[in-house]
């Protein structure tokens, strides 16, 4: 994760996802330093995206929407891989949910571009395979989300080797307190309601049910080279610190701000140079608490874990199974209770290939999603 990039040049940046949670606090960032950085391309689902073109003026936009893109105006980009190969831009934004950006990140990669990681998932199915692309080509990889920016900053200056433990704090989501019984009848509106981060809808749900810290400490474990035995998650509802290092003379580096992603955005877009003054608010240190996750009602972050520590294939199937079990959540095809239930059955039921091809973990998607269909039949 060395940085290539002089944080005092303007870059000309590429955000996946403009019209997400992530990608709209990007552009938010971005809206604050006209001088430092431009604009010159996006990717988004749907009309959303008119509006901020028309903002940021980019030269070339990917929309998914046949529908809305035949009415834009603008130089379209045919695929994910063609956008962020445009010449003209150096920095990726990767902030689209799920793995659809998978093949676009590793061409970026090729390409020599800087990316800027909030999407979790690529970690998760391609962890081993994205660790070998970063590798070969040298690449500049910055984590947005902010756990794995809280860890990278408190690392800054640290030998690895003196590393006792990574400590991924997690709010606890909206039921945290609650027992199994007490949500089974739980409804889609309360199951997104987070009581601390805005999210969209499917890593809202993630969080809810601590699927979204076992993907984290998946992506902890490919980002940083650090075995999942040395990664610890605990409850914070305050969300105040976002991870902590633990180091071998007994000492806890904490990295703390308010919880909002436009500080792990700026100092991504900016790094190393920290000498901004500080636009988003004043933090207000409250009472600070901790407690264990209740694996027993929440049993997906164990999930993750078994998943991660077996490798090959099996964090894919995770994955895999996790986004198309909240889909059918959202539309209303089952319970809350029955997604870590199915996430269950499909981990038990996969036969691990030990050292994936992209073409394998592609493949995976379409056997889970047939899978997780007939057991809900």
């Amino acid at each position: 994760m060395k940085n290539k990039f002089s944080s005092n040049k303007s870059k000309n940046i590429i955000v996946l996802g403009s019209t997400g949670s992530v990608g709209k606090q990007s552009l938010e960032v971005i809206r604050n330093y006209p001088d430092k950085f431009k604009v010159v391309g996006m990717a988004a689902l749907g009309e959303d995206i008119k509006s901020q073109i028309k903002e940021f003026k980019p030269e070339i936009v990917y929309v998914d929407d046949e529908s809305v893109r035949s009415k834009l105006s603008i130089n379209p980009a045919s695929s994910l891989e063609e956008l962020v190969s445009y010449p003209q831009a150096d920095t990726i934004i990767v902030a689209i949910p799920g793995t659809v950006a998978l093949e676009a990140v590793f061409k970026a990669i090729e390409q020599k571009k800087q990316i800027l990681l909030a999407t979790k998932e690529i970690s998760v199915v391609a962890g081993s395979l994205l660790e070998e692309k970063i590798k070969e080509y040298k690449a500049d990889v910055l984590p947005l989300d902010s756990e794995h920016s809280a860890i990278f900053q408190c690392l800054q200056g640290e030998k690895k080797e003196r590393i006792k433990r990574i400590i991924l704090t997690c709010s606890g989501g909206p039921f945290r307190g609650k027992k199994k019984k007490d949500l089974e009848k739980v409804t889609k509106e309360q199951v997104v309601s987070h009581p601390v981060w805005k999210m969209g809808p499917k890593i809202s749900i993630d969080s809810a049910t601590l699927m979204n810290k076992g993907f984290e400490v998946i992506e902890a474990h490919h980002l940083f080279d650090i075995p999942f035995d040395k990664i610890d998650v605990v409850v914070h509802p305050q969300s105040i610190i976002h991870s902590m290092i633990e180091f071998t003379d007994g000492t806890i580096k904490a990295l703390l701000s308010n919880p909002t992603m436009k500080y792990p955005i700026q100092y991504a877009l900016f790094y190393p140079d920290r000498s901004l003054t500080n636009p988003w608010g004043q933090l207000e240190l409250k009472d600070l608490t901790f407690e264990k996750p209740d694996t027993e009602t929440f049993p997906c972050l164990e999930y993750a874990y078994s998943a991660g520590k077996t490798g090959g294939t099996m964090p894919a199937v995770l994955n895999y199974v996790d986004e198309t079990a909240v889909d059918m959540f959202l539309k209303g095809e089952i319970k809350y209770l029955d997604i870590p239930r199915i996430v269950k059955q499909l981990l038990d039921k996969h036969k691990v290939i030990p050292n994936p091809s992209l073409e394998d973990i592609l493949e995976i998607k379409e056997w889970v999603e047939k899978e997780t269909r007939a057991i809900i039949k």
